[in-house]
């Protein structure tokens, strides 16, 4: 079955990038599955759930980030709080577009003890939970929650103090999202990280007032930010 989301995944790359940028990430894909025991693989099309008369046109595809880049961006994360004087962990982390809970399964082997998966697909959702459940095994004292919710109404929680995102909706959504936080942190003022990986609407968080701590663009196509509420 794995053989076979292999495959699948390794021709969605081939043809929608190039035969280099599909065998590097195809090879990351089959390392990482292994490293965290979770099975996250796929570029899944969302057409069922129009079908089932929910909205996707401000959605994108499910699809995974790239581990090796999904861990480069934690190794990173860790690295600018030990800089940071009398810096505290994270308290809260919360993947907006969560998909099968990639993100969140990492983040929680980076240090993350709470985690919060939002997605508007059920059936990701579903997933999510199941690679969640197989984390806590390892993790015993994570707390993770996902939630199968519109990420245009979701209430973002006050305890939040950083949010993955991974390209997963347009800019209409994006600003949505951006006043969300705001209201947030309007209820409880702190500092919010933003990790935005395929950044395409950065801008709403520049002009938000946010400021960008970390860049990174490998082969093109593998691209993170790290922002901090000011």
């Amino acid at each position: 079955m794995r053989c076979f989301s292999y495959i699948k995944y390794f021709y969605f790359l081939f043809t929608n990038w190039n035969i280099r940028i599909a065998w590097v990430m195809i090879r990351q894909e089959i390392k990482g599955e292994k490293k965290y025991a979770i099975h996250t693989t796929g570029a899944d099309e969302l057409f069922k759930l129009e079908d089932q008369g929910i909205d996707i046109s401000h959605a994108t595809i499910y699809m995974p980030v790239s581990y090796a880049l999904l861990e480069e961006v934690f190794e990173r994360l860790n690295y600018q709080k030990q800089q940071t004087t009398n810096s505290k962990p994270f308290n809260h982390f919360l993947d907006i577009g969560c998909g099968k809970g990639r993100a969140l399964c990492v983040a929680a082997h980076h240090g993350f003890k709470k985690v919060t998966g939002l997605d508007f697909a059920r059936g990701l959702c579903e997933t999510a939970k199941e690679n969640l459940a197989v984390t806590k095994q390892k993790i015993p004292e994570l707390e993770y929650k996902v939630i199968n919710n519109d990420a245009f109404y979701f209430e973002v929680p006050d305890d939040v103090d950083c949010i993955f995102l991974f390209n997963p909706f347009d800019e209409i959504i994006m600003s949505a999202v951006v006043n969300n936080i705001f209201s947030s942190l309007q209820n409880n003022p702190r500092k919010i990280t933003i990790i935005y990986v395929n950044p395409l609407h950065k801008d709403l968080f520049l002009k938000a007032g946010y400021k960008e701590t970390w860049y990174s663009k490998k082969m093109k196509y593998l691209e993170a930010s790290i922002l901090e509420s000011r």
